[in-house]
């Protein structure tokens, strides 16, 4: 999955079009045929998702999928909110990133799926990205991928200057000063943010136990909202250190300069999603065999605390004339089926959050070239093992921005690091009320 447009997966936009899947689509819905299969429309963005259309249809007679790529991220969601507020146009599935869900399922537009087979399956997904997609019983949505953290570096750099890889935040700090001792004109990462970019910095909240959201469904509109407790201020004020002490590069982690960087060994780690590796296989092509995975720093020595960036799933709206079939398809699409997943894992990059795949042998053991044949699935599986649960807000693409800004004005030196995060809970909380939210502290896990 890959960059993207929108606010969290950044990746899955940038990916599309780095893998060429644009703006292809099968065929619009056509009329259901007497005695035919049933014709389900979907919009989606994944990459070579064409294949994966070919293979349901082809392993499918009593539905069929109309596939639709009605834009990346945001472009798609500014057409589903259209569409359902009007009433017509919507189409029967839709891909929804995890962080978007909360947000279109506030309209009350998707169909709770749960007594079309969705609750059977639950067992099949990894608890973390199933409890983003449910409230009880009820369920919105099907997981399909997800992000969980490591960190890629330079083997090739780390061993020229003798550099450690570091299992702590502290141990991180001193390799990046040893690093920039020997070599003034590399970064150990950058540190900057955009809304596309949000993402990353939110995994990293997550890793430290951050917890900004609380609330469930049927209590809307009360919610919980804290973005400026201490684990989050913990990370901002250790990033900040680094950016003062010019050992991160005040540059956006989601731009195109920062990938250059990668490229050119001017940043010599990449803190990266579970699609990470893939894709800096695609736009770092020359530093092939160079690059190693090793799991995400820990704040505490010996800790197993992790976060994700990123992850999709497939929901159905309330306009589609075919609830049960639709469920089917959102379900099945990718499911437990290892062909199709052989599809989205060789060709789209996507992470897995079907538990049976994620531990699937051909995924596990999966070797990578551009990272010298390593087996990196095997870092990032037990990452994804290990998440726990988080609540994204149902205004989230506000809150994304307004990060960014906040994160830009500490850069600058307008406001202090963890001062910035005042200011976002602050700004966050006003907003929501006026959005007619009941705004209480969040209780902090």
């Amino acid at each position: 999955m890959n960059v993207r447009k929108t606010a969290v997966l950044m990746m899955i936009g940038l990916l599309a079009a780095a893998c060429g899947s644009g703006g292809g689509a099968t065929k619009d819905t056509a009329p259901d045929q007497a005695g035919g299969p049933v014709r389900i429309k979907v919009w989606a963005w994944y990459p070579e998702f064409k294949d994966v259309v070919a293979h349901f249809n082809a392993t499918h007679k009593d539905v069929q999928v109309d596939w639709v790529q009605a834009g990346i991220g945001g472009d798609e969601y500014t057409k589903l909110k259209t569409a359902l507020k009007a009433g017509s146009g919507a189409p029967d599935v839709v891909m929804l990133e995890f962080q978007e869900l909360p947000t279109i399922q506030l309209t009350k537009h998707l169909l709770d799926i749960g007594p079309y087979g969705a609750s059977a399956v639950k067992g099949d997904y990894a608890e973390w990205a199933w409890k983003q997609v449910s409230d009880g019983n009820k369920v919105f949505a099907i997981p399909v991928d997800g992000g969980p953290m490591a960190m890629l570096y330079r083997k090739d750099i780390f061993d020229k200057y003798q550099l450690d890889v570091p299992k702590t935040w502290d141990e991180y700090r001193k390799v990046a000063e040893k690093l920039k001792q020997a070599a003034p004109d590399k970064f150990i990462s950058a540190f900057g943010i955009s809304p596309d970019a949000a993402g990353w910095l939110q995994g990293l909240f997550w890793q430290a136990g951050s917890r900004p959201y609380t609330y469930s469904y049927s209590k809307l509109p009360n919610i919980g909202v804290t973005l400026n407790d201490p684990n989050a201020k913990k990370v901002m004020e250790y990033w900040g250190g680094l950016v003062r002490d010019k050992l991160a590069d005040p540059t956006s982690t989601g731009g195109t300069d920062f990938y250059n960087g990668l490229g050119s060994g001017k940043y010599v780690t990449y803190l990266a999603a579970g699609w990470g590796p893939a894709y800096l296989a695609s736009i770092a092509e020359k530093t092939k065999g160079k690059w190693r995975a090793a799991p995400m720093p820990q704040w505490t020595a010996g800790a197993n605390d992790h976060g994700d960036w990123g992850g999709s799933t497939f929901a159905v709206t309330d306009q589609t004339k075919h609830p049960k079939e639709a469920a089917k398809v959102a379900m099945e699409l990718f499911g437990t089926d290892k062909e199709a997943w052989k599809i989205g894992i060789d060709k789209a990059f996507l992470f897995p959050t079907v538990t049976s795949i994620l531990h699937w042998d051909y995924f596990l053991n999966k070797e990578y070239e551009f990272f010298g044949n390593q087996k990196v699935n095997e870092v990032f599986v037990p990452t994804s093992d290990a998440l726990g649960p988080f609540d994204w807000s149902p205004f989230q693409d506000y809150a994304y921005n307004t990060l960014t800004e906040q994160v830009a004005a500490a850069s600058k030196g307008t406001v202090s690091w963890s001062g910035a995060l005042d200011q976002l809970q602050a700004k966050v909380t006003a907003y929501a009320g006026q959005q007619g939210f009941t705004v209480s502290p969040s209780a902090q896990q």
